[in-house]
């Protein structure tokens, strides 16, 4: 498996100087835009990539083979450098192709119900790669030179680079195919971002000998987890709750409604601090779920495919709104390819609803008449951990899915006869996997 990682690097002393290299290089494919969006007829019909970029070079750059070209690129970009109007190209190519198939797309559909018409391709936010020899030479440990925009011409500039940030790439990164930097703003401060590039194998293990980690992320409580075999056996179960930090996260959220009431809309420092907070405990709930899968030695760890498009409704939309699952999931992922492990995700429909042991819908908050949603009550009138429960019926989803799908088609439809459960993914529960067990011993047997 391929993994890109990006480190950044600070660019000590100056600041404003790089501005001008960055609108030369937007204006650049932005005419390169319009180029392709004129001549995206014949750009259509050649399908390497390649071959693409060199018939727009080709359009729009003088060389001694094609003394005569239809666009001057060259007389308004003096002097720009080749690897950069290569890459310009390029970028100009894929945005001139996303809008023309967006626009196929959306001309396609109902004009009822279609949404607005996609905006006209612009070069954007994005900044230029300083490719190396060409655009970047790395001169010493903490020094190099970069190929930028000044007194209107491209010239040479020696750039320092923080120490620390160089350090720490040695130290990392010794032992991964180091790709070609992007000059970057963030903030008031100019980086200089090192992509690597390695190759890392994953873990090949059969579906019965797997151990898994199902993850239920909540909004009040962080993180519940529970280690699970193929045969449903439950190995593990671990909470982690941060008191501290939702606390912290609430107080900060009353500060900006408080704000909010007396008129003011934009506040930047308090919104920074509640990004703060919501990010710190990102980062925390990650780290504790590696830590209980590596303690296990897990090969899969499993969450829920959470959709959290459209407008969000009701009192705690706020908390919702705020609710970093994604960004979980995403350093849960990095973190676990690197170990070797895979990440699943099943559906999340009723996996919370619906209680473990298959006896139906359970009751939550004023239904059953508690004051928290922590716990649930059962239709049998057992009380147990919400969370927890809906850990169970994640890992069990991910293992019927995952037997369902290695059996033939034959042996699938009579599992499935016997056990209907197990036809509907939304329907199953941790109780469903036990009797989808049992029968496969009893066909065996």
């Amino acid at each position: 498996m391929k993994i890109l990682s990006t480190y950044k690097v600070k660019i000590k002393t100056y600041n404003h100087i790089f501005r001008g290299t960055v609108e030369v290089y937007r204006h650049a494919v932005d005419f390169l835009i319009d180029v392709c969006l004129k001549e995206w007829v014949e750009i259509k019909k050649i399908d390497l990539s390649l071959s693409r970029q060199q018939y727009v070079e080709r359009l729009c750059h003088f060389t001694k083979k094609h003394p005569e070209t239809v666009y001057d690129f060259d007389k308004k970009f003096y002097k720009f450098p080749s690897f950069l109007r290569r890459a310009a190209i390029n970028e100009a190519i894929g945005k001139v192709s996303s809008y023309k198939s967006n626009l196929k797309n959306w001309e396609e559909e109902d004009p009822n119900t279609r949404g607005r018409k996609p905006s006209f391709p612009r070069a954007g936010y994005i900044y230029p790669c300083m490719y190396r020899k060409n655009m970047y030479q790395r001169t010493g440990a903490y020094e190099a030179k970069i190929k930028v925009y000044i007194r209107n011409t491209w010239d040479w500039l020696t750039v320092k680079l923080r120490k620390s940030d160089m350090d720490y790439i040695e130290r990392r990164c010794s032992g991964r195919r180091k790709c070609v930097p992007v000059l970057q703003k963030r903030g008031k401060e100019w980086h200089l971002d090192f992509p690597f590039e390695e190759f890392l194998e994953l873990c090949d293990v059969d579906v019965a000998d797997r151990i898994i980690c199902a993850v239920d992320l909540g909004i009040n409580s962080a993180a519940t987890i529970s280690v699970m075999c193929s045969d449903g056996t439950i190995i593990g179960r671990h909470f982690l709750k941060l008191p501290k930090e939702q606390d912290c996260l609430t107080h900060n959220i009353n500060r900006i409604k408080k704000t909010q009431q007396h008129g003011n809309r934009k506040m930047p420092r308090l919104w920074a601090k509640v990004n703060g907070i919501n990010h710190d405990i990102s980062v925390k709930t990650a780290e504790f779920i590696m830590d209980i899968a590596a303690l296990y030695n897990a090969d899969v760890i499993i969450f829920e495919y959470l959709e959290k498009k459209g407008k969000k409704h009701g009192s705690r939309k706020q908390r919702l709104h705020l609710w970093k699952s994604q960004e979980v999931q995403r350093i849960v992922m990095d973190k676990a390819h690197r170990l070797g492990m895979h990440i699943a995700r099943i559906c999340a429909w009723n996996t919370s609803r619906l209680a473990y042991d298959g006896s139906g819908r359970v009751l939550r908050g004023k239904q059953a008449g508690f004051s928290s949603y922590s716990v649930c009550q059962f239709q049998n009138g057992k009380v147990y951990n919400c969370d927890l429960s809906a850990s169970y019926n994640i890992g069990a989803r991910y293992f019927i899915r995952e037997i369902l799908k290695s059996l033939p088609e034959k042996e699938r439809l009579a599992l499935e006869a016997e056990v209907p459960q197990a036809a509907k993914r939304s329907t199953c529960t941790w109780s469903t996997l036990i009797r989808l067990n049992a029968e496969l011993v009893s066909s065996v047997a």
